[in-house]
C-alpha cells in the first residue's frame, strides 16, 4: 500500500528560501511553470524542520543543527541508524566512504555495540516529497528595510547603517509527499507521529528566521492505494479567482465521475470548507473521507493505513 498527499499551505508574505543575493538585494529562488515564475521552497529546508519536529513530539532523532557556526551546521549522535533513530529512519543517509574510511568506521561501529554486518554506508529516503511551490506567480515585489549603525557597542558588523533590498511575495505552496507504508510497517507509530509532524510543519528554514511562514496544511488531499503512482497531478491545487476557494478540480471532478475508487481518497481542510453540501455529500457516497481539520485527517490516514492494536 501507498501513499500519495498533496498539500497547501494558507497564503501570506514570504521572503523564504532565498539565493544568493545581488549586491543587497535579498533573491528568492524560483522556477519557471509555464510563462511565469513561481517562487519555491526546498524540500531539503522543509525535511530540516520535520527532523526537528519529530524531536519535538517526542521519537528519538540522530541529527541536530549547530546554529552557532560559520556555517550550515550538523551534528549525529552516532552513526546512522534505521532501527534506532526516527530521522534515520525515514530520511535515510549517505556516509561518503572508500577503501580504509569504509574499514575505520566498521571497526566505529563494532564499539558502539552494534553488529557491523548490518550496517549500510547508504539508505534511501522513505519519505519522498518535492519542492513546494506558490500557488501565484512571483509579482516582482520587494521591500526595503534599514539596519542602524552600530554604535559604541564592542561589536559590529558593518561601520555604516544599512539598506537592505528584499524579494518577497505573498501566496499560499503547494508540495506533495510520499511514503511507500509496507516500508514504514516496521515503525508504524513512528509514521503516526510523522504525518502528524506535517499536519504541524513549521520553522522551515529561510531568510536568517526573519520571515515567519507556516508549511501546515491547509488543505491536504491524499491517496491510500496499491497503484505505484499517484494518478493524478500532486500539483493540482488551484484558487478560485471569484470567491477565494480552495480547488483540486481533478480529483474532486474525478471522484464524482467514478474516474477514482472514492475509498481510496481523503480530503480534508479548507478544500473541504468550500464544497457545497450537494458535493460533500456526492463525494461521501462515493466513498470518499471528508474532513474540515487537516490535522485530524491525517490522523484518520494514519489509523487507517496501520489500525489500532497493530504494533510496530
Amino acid at each position: 500500500m501507498n501513499l500519495f498527499a498533496s498539500v497547501l499551505t494558507n497564503a501570506a508574505p514570504s521572503a523564504n528560501y532565498r539565493g544568493e543575493s545581488a549586491e543587497n538585494r535579498a533573491v528568492i529562488q524560483k522556477i519557471t511553470r509555464g510563462r511565469f515564475d513561481y517562487a519555491i521552497i526546498s524540500p531539503e529546508s522543509m525535511r530540516n524542520a520535520l527532523r526537528e519536529a519529530l524531536r519535538n513530539l517526542g521519537l528519538p532523532c540522530n541529527r541536530e543543527r549547530l546554529e552557532d557556526e560559520e556555517q550550515l551546521a550538523v551534528k549525529f549522535t552516532s552513526f546512522p541508524d534505521a532501527d534506532r533513530w526516527a530521522d534515520d529512519f525515514f530520511m535515510g543517509w549517505m556516509v561518503a566512504a572508500s577503501g580504509k574510511d569504509r574499514k575505520k568506521h566498521l571497526d566505529a561501529v563494532k564499539k558502539e555495540g552494534r553488529i557491523s554486518d548490518n550496517f549500510t554506508f547508504k539508505r534511501d529516503s522513505i519519505l519522498r516529497m518535492n519542492m513546494a511551490v506558490a500557488l501565484e506567480p512571483y509579482r516582482h515585489n520587494t521591500v526595503f528595510t534599514q539596519s542602524p549603525q552600530n554604535v559604541d557597542s564592542p561589536w559590529k558588523n558593518a561601520e555604516n547603517s544599512q539598506l537592505l533590498h528584499r524579494e518577497t511575495v505573498f501566496t499560499a505552496y503547494q508540495f506533495p509527499f510520499a511514503l511507500n507504508l509496507e516500508d514504514c510497517r516496521v515503525h508504524s507509530d513512528w509514521t503516526r507521529v510523522l504525518l502528524k509532524a506535517i499536519g504541524q510543519l513549521n520553522e522551515v528554514a529561510g531568510n536568517h528566521a526573519r520571515s515567519y511562514f507556516e508549511m501546515a496544511p491547509a488543505s491536504i488531499v491524499v491517496r491510500l492505494t496499491p497503484q505505484l503512482a499517484a494518478g493524478f497531478d500532486t500539483y493540482g491545487f488551484k484558487t478560485s479567482e471569484r470567491d477565494g476557494c480552495h480547488l483540486f478540480p481533478e480529483v474532486v471532478d474525478g471522484l464524482l465521475a467514478g474516474d477514482y475508487p472514492g475509498d481510496e481518497f481523503f480530503l480534508g481542510g479548507k478544500l473541504v470548507k468550500d464544497l457545497n453540501d450537494n458535493e460533500a455529500a456526492s463525494l461521501r457516497e462515493k466513498g470518499a473521507t471528508l474532513e474540515r481539520s487537516p490535522q485530524r485527517l491525517l490522523d484518520l490516514v494514519g489509523e487507517r493505513a496501520f489500525p489500532q492494536g497493530e504494533k510496530s
